[in-house]
């Protein structure tokens, strides 16, 4: 019977071979999926949007409110603007502020 520290050892000594062989494999892997991209012409775009990792292209979104007296304007998402916030606290609305 083997004891605990022995086991240790046989255990770290497999974990080290499993990431040898891991490694190995790995590098077959890749060597396989590069041939193949230049085989078909796949670029990295390609390979990301197909796992929907294609990042987010971000669209921009009308100004919805504009303050009369600066021309500044905000979208309506997010937190507001001051100036609307303080116009709002002085009791005017904001659909005063709506662009048309």
């Amino acid at each position: 019977m083997s004891s605990y520290n022995e086991l240790l050892s046989q255990i770290e000594a497999l974990k080290r071979q499993a990431e040898d062989v891991r490694r190995q494999e790995l590098k077959a892997v890749i060597d396989e999926i590069k041939v193949s991209m230049e085989k078909y012409g796949i670029t990295i775009a390609d390979l990301q949007s197909a796992i929907g990792r294609g990042g987010k292209k971000k669209t921009t979104v009308a100004p919805k409110y504009r303050n009369p007296a600066s021309g500044e304007t905000w979208t309506g998402r997010g937190r507001a603007p001051r100036w609307l916030a303080d116009a709002e606290a002085s009791g005017q609305s904001r659909d005063a502020f709506l662009i048309r």
